[in-house]
């Protein structure tokens, strides 16, 4: 059984644990997301990569603007691995997906994708075949940029549903959290007197509606069920950021 993370470090080495555990067992295409709107995207990677520096050269990564690359290569020195971008953001042309996709690629890694750049992702992941991919934090589902009704539900068909969560944390307030680690299935954490404890876990990620009949049959009106939107700082200060 999985463990809810005490700390953001803790959190970052799960991740990384259950990533290599499903490619190791066969997934191709994985997504990793530690949901916390506050946390910048290039410090979390930076720390993610570390477990994957056996992948050499092997192993690209892929921000999705040449800017933030080019700050990844200042900052991250001499790394083992290739760093590129999707140079969608403020280019009116991407670089086709063939000339991102080497044969000597073993690992593609795109790092907190939005919407935007859900095109080219794509188009690379088709390219790329059976080497693996893996979506670090990404911001594919954004509504007010891909849109509700027919485009979102054939975004999801296409895409997103092709893609293993083999990690996915998120806090639903300051005292409840949804946490997903690859091969434990959903589990849904509640906290009572500072300590948290599994209150259910299900093959499927729970929707608001599963939730709120998870909380209601395990909590009943002892306490008010959480708010799903709410206590994001608080448990980020919980994570010891």
């Amino acid at each position: 059984m999985s463990e809810l993370p005490i700390t953001l470090d803790d959190a970052i080495a799960q991740a990384q644990t259950a990533t290599q555990a499903a490619l190791k067992a066969g997934y191709t295409r994985l997504q990793v997301e530690l949901a916390f709107p506050e946390l910048k995207p290039m410090p979390i990677a930076e720390t993610f990569l570390t477990s994957f520096h056996e992948w050499g050269a092997g192993l690209k990564v892929f921000f999705t603007d040449a800017g933030t690359a080019a700050l990844a290569k200042r900052d991250w020195g001499d790394v083992p691995f290739q760093i590129g971008s999707l140079d969608v953001a403020g280019s009116r042309q991407t670089t086709p997906a063939e000339a991102q996709v080497s044969p000597d690629d073993r690992l593609l890694i795109f790092v907190a994708p939005s919407a935007v750049e859900v095109n080219p992702v794509e188009q690379i992941c088709e390219v790329a075949g059976d080497c693996p991919i893996i979506l670090l934090n990404p911001r594919l589902e954004d509504v007010a940029i891909v849109g509700i009704g027919y485009a979102g539900r054939q975004l999801r068909q296409r895409f997103l549903e092709t893609i293993e969560p083999c990690y996915y944390l998120r806090p639903l307030d300051d005292t409840s959290a949804l946490l997903r680690c690859y091969p434990s299935p959903w589990q849904v954490w509640y906290a009572t007197d500072g300590v948290y404890h599994l209150i259910a876990e299900e093959d499927d990620r729970p929707d608001a509606e599963r939730l709120d009949q998870i909380f209601a049959s395990v909590l009943g009106d002892q306490m008010p069920k959480p708010n799903l939107f709410a206590g994001l700082q608080q448990f980020l200060r919980a994570l010891g950021r």
